[in-house]
């Protein structure tokens, strides 16, 4: 969902995953019903770690796992004509694009005011399943709508490409084969259960559903009929997409009722920054008393609800104060910069105002010295997942870690000056002073 966290694995940092969305109208028709897809031929190549096996014999084993986890014959048949095999599905996956940005240039765009206007407009339009589903789950309206807006800008964009066929394509090939299969399986119990038609299953090349992207085996497990019609209809039915969302954030994503999730902060020059982390949880009067303040000047509250500083630029970026709630956001989606702007996105929803824009610009290593900096991690036996330029919380960690050895202001943000230091080099940056 963008559960592309956890869930799909994807890089850690990745926000090219086709967020990039226009300000689409409140419902867009729903797609054309595809034609059954034909097949195509398999790659030799996928078949490597199903000893050989053909798609086609592998997908009678499918089938016969999917009987047996209680999927009839009936809806194995109705199915099959979308269960075909397709390398430009495969392709898309190992060809996926990942690219760094900063925080408040992505945040800009993608919690932009319109969609934070069309959140308030949805939880008014449907308030009576927001109450509901805040009453019996505890999760807050704000914090539904803001992954509706950014999953598929409240249905308007969903995908356009067949499930079965995603789903099946990846299943065959090697790199995430036994995800797959069961998501494959998991697709088709939710046929058979009489939610969705094999027709009707149209959504994202990574298999997922439904207006909050939902990957199967969550539609499965987490989907709910929140509108009465015995269908569990995350495409179509606005209530059932809260219900479900709803359910999933608390019992999937282990939501704590009634507690914040995230809160812009103004943090002090002198803050202990090895201590800025998601790792790193302090009462709030402790970050009260090393002069952490509300960014108007107030004080926290002076409290024991734990809390970590989250600064997704550096000492000189925003800085938010992320608490307990905050890991359903990494959870759902591993990328620092997505989770942060979705919880972001919430509050904003919710009421609160604008972050404050950096005083300055906040320096960022150009893409080449990004990797560079990585590949030196590496040497130094760190381990920052892909050497792809791109800044994931294994290279923030692995940064933060050579910041404390060098003496230098740990707040996971990379420098020129660390790479000089890495590099063996002398040069020294300025210092700089953080006014916020």
């Amino acid at each position: 969902m963008a559960c592309l966290g956890s869930r799909l694995a994807i890089a850690t940092i990745a926000v090219s995953f086709a967020l990039v969305l226009p300000a689409f109208a409140q419902f867009a028709p729903p797609p054309a019903k595809p034609a059954a897809p034909k097949a195509t031929a398999p790659s030799p190549r996928a078949a490597s770690c199903h000893n050989g096996a053909s798609f086609d014999r592998f997908l009678v084993d499918v089938k016969q796992q999917a009987v047996a986890a209680g999927v009839s014959q009936r809806t194995i048949a109705e199915a099959s004509p979308y269960l075909v095999y397709d390398q430009g599905i495969v392709n898309r996956d190992r060809g996926q694009r990942v690219f760094g940005q900063l925080f408040t240039e992505f945040a800009g765009r993608m919690a932009a005011p319109y969609r934070m206007q069309n959140g308030q407009q949805h939880i008014k339009q449907y308030a009576a399943a927001f109450a509901r589903a805040e009453k019996e789950y505890g999760v807050p309206p704000a914090v539904i709508a803001a992954f509706w807006g950014l999953e598929s800008d409240f249905g308007a964009n969903m995908g356009n490409l067949p499930t079965l066929k995603s789903l099946v394509s990846l299943a065959y090939d090697c790199r995430r084969s036994e995800m797959f299969v069961h998501e494959t399986i998991a697709a088709l119990k939710i046929i058979d259960r009489g939610d969705l038609h094999p027709d009707e299953m149209i959504g994202s090349w990574a298999g997922e559903l439904g207006q909050t992207q939902f990957l199967p085996v969550h539609y499965v497990n987490y989907a709910v009929d929140y509108d009465g019609d015995g269908r569990r209809d995350l495409l179509h039915s606005g209530a059932d997409v809260i219900g479900s969302t709803a359910n999933y954030i608390a019992n999937g994503l282990k939501w704590r009722r009634g507690e914040p999730w995230l809160e812009e902060i103004k943090v002090p020059p002198n803050l202990p920054w090895e201590k800025t982390d998601l790792t790193v949880r302090e009462p709030r009067s402790t970050w009260a008393q090393l002069g952490v303040t509300y960014p108007d000047g107030r004080p926290l509250p002076n409290d024991n609800l734990a809390a970590s500083v989250l600064l997704p630029m550096g000492r000189f970026g925003p800085a938010f104060m992320a608490y307990p709630n905050f890991a359903a956001y990494t959870e759902w989606n591993n990328s620092l910069i997505y989770s942060t702007t979705a919880g972001y996105l919430a509050t904003r929803i919710a009421g609160a105002p604008p972050m404050r824009k950096p005083t300055t610009p906040v320096a960022q290593l150009p893409f080449n010295e990004l990797k560079e900096l990585q590949q030196l991690l590496v040497r130094a036996g760190f381990n920052v997942g892909k050497v792809d330029g791109v800044l994931g919380q294994q290279s923030r960690a692995a940064v933060k870690a050579m910041q404390i050895k060098y003496g230098l202001p740990a707040d996971s943000w990379p420098t020129a000056e660390l790479l000089a230091r890495m590099r063996g080099g002398t040069a020294q940056a300025q210092p700089q002073t953080a006014v916020r």
